[in-house]
């Protein structure tokens, strides 16, 4: 089995209570069936407690009203562990903020940014993260695959390490590394939607040459900001189309868009401007901006290899990461155009448990994403 790692994936330490928001909260927690029934064999009077705390019929634990786990006790910690050791967890509550994903003979191992902790150790990073590639000979229990395309999945492979390459290229700025992503899964797309999947190779290529780099600028030169404010304003309000998972989440989606379209005196072209000026002046944010792009791209674009929908991931990746800034913008407004490491942080991992940790809004953006262009 191949396992592949974020460089930084080591230094994740949990800091249980002192967290300054508990994974513990805000959404359901699935129990697997292995734990189910050792719950159900535990012994001793804390039996009681966990027979009312588990939901048996929907496999998860119970919430209270405010949704946090029914063993999540006022100090943040969780009694389970406290009373029935760390064995007692489920998978879910061992494996976070790790994200896995297996294709064929390969485990992708991640960490999630829906983790406060994981968040500022990816916003602190700034130097290019590269990704670990390892061997385990030993025998280990895999999922079955069925109809997997191994040449398409090599494919696609090949397509995100020259994707991740270009984005990690600061000689260019961000916006025209995304663009040349977005064209290289266009394209890509293109060819397997013809079933030409050699073809992809001379698409890899073509993105990687200078010449693409010039065309790239040009076309972004053509666009005038007025453009770019009509597709903001079609584009945010998608974000209301996906489930809320905490209410404050759709307080703070709505106060960002008074802000960036009604509230200010200047329209938003002006608005942008100024916030592209303060963003240059400190340019740790566009190497924030990149290793969120990697992030996302990293971690969903394989997956079109169950779906051959290439172009939808890659602008899924792009999409959020424009989001996020958008949020930026509009915090940066609303504190008198200042903005904080801190407040940065805490909007991306805010914005990751409300996509991430749903699937029904996984699905529902990449679905958004098949039928809408950003470019």
């Amino acid at each position: 089995m191949i396992y592949t790692r974020p460089d930084y994936f080591n230094e994740f330490k949990c800091i249980a209570d002192k967290c300054p928001d508990t994974c513990c909260a805000g959404w359901q927690i699935v129990i697997d069936d292995a734990s189910l029934e050792k719950y159900k064999k535990l012994k001793g009077d804390y039996i009681w407690k966990v027979m009312s705390c588990v939901d048996w019929e929907e496999g998860c634990f119970r919430q209270d009203n405010e949704k946090r786990c029914a063993f999540l006790n006022s100090d943040n910690l969780c009694e389970l562990y406290k009373n029935a050791g760390e064995d007692s967890l489920c998978k879910t509550c061992r494996d976070y903020p790790r994200h896995t994903e297996e294709f064929d003979g390969v485990r992708e191992v991640t960490l999630s940014v829906s983790c406060p902790v994981v968040a500022r150790l990816l916003m602190e990073r700034m130097t290019p993260v590269n990704f670990v590639t390892e061997e385990h000979s030993e025998e280990e229990e895999t999922l079955e695959f069925g109809d997997f395309d191994p040449f398409l999945y090599s494919i696609i492979e090949d397509g995100r390490a020259a994707m991740v390459e270009i984005l990690q290229d600061r000689e260019l700025p961000l916006k025209e590394r995304a663009v040349l992503v977005l064209g290289m899964a266009h394209d890509m797309q293109r060819r397997i939607n013809r079933r030409e999947l050699f073809a992809c190779d001379q698409v890899i290529a073509k993105y990687k040459r200078e010449k693409s780099q010039a065309y790239v600028k040009e076309y972004l030169g053509m666009k005038g900001m007025m453009e770019e404010e009509t597709l903001t304003k079609e584009m945010f309000p998608l974000i209301y189309e996906l489930e809320i998972l905490r209410e404050e989440w759709d307080d703070l989606l709505h106060k960002s868009q008074n802000m960036l379209f009604f509230s200010m005196k200047e329209e938003f072209g002006q608005l942008k401007k100024e916030f592209d000026l303060w963003k240059a002046q400190k340019p740790e944010i566009e190497v924030h901006l990149e290793q969120i792009l990697v992030y996302f791209l990293y971690t969903y674009f394989p997956g079109s290899v169950y779906d051959g929908q290439l172009f939808a991931k890659a602008q899924m990746a792009v999409y959020c990461t424009w989001m996020i800034e958008l949020l930026w913008m509009a915090q940066w407004l609303m504190n008198g155009k200042r903005l904080n490491f801190d407040e940065m942080t805490e909007l991306l991992y805010r914005f990751s448990r409300e996509i991430e940790h749903s699937d029904e809004n996984l699905e529902q953006l990449d679905e958004m994403m098949k039928k809408k262009w950003l470019i």
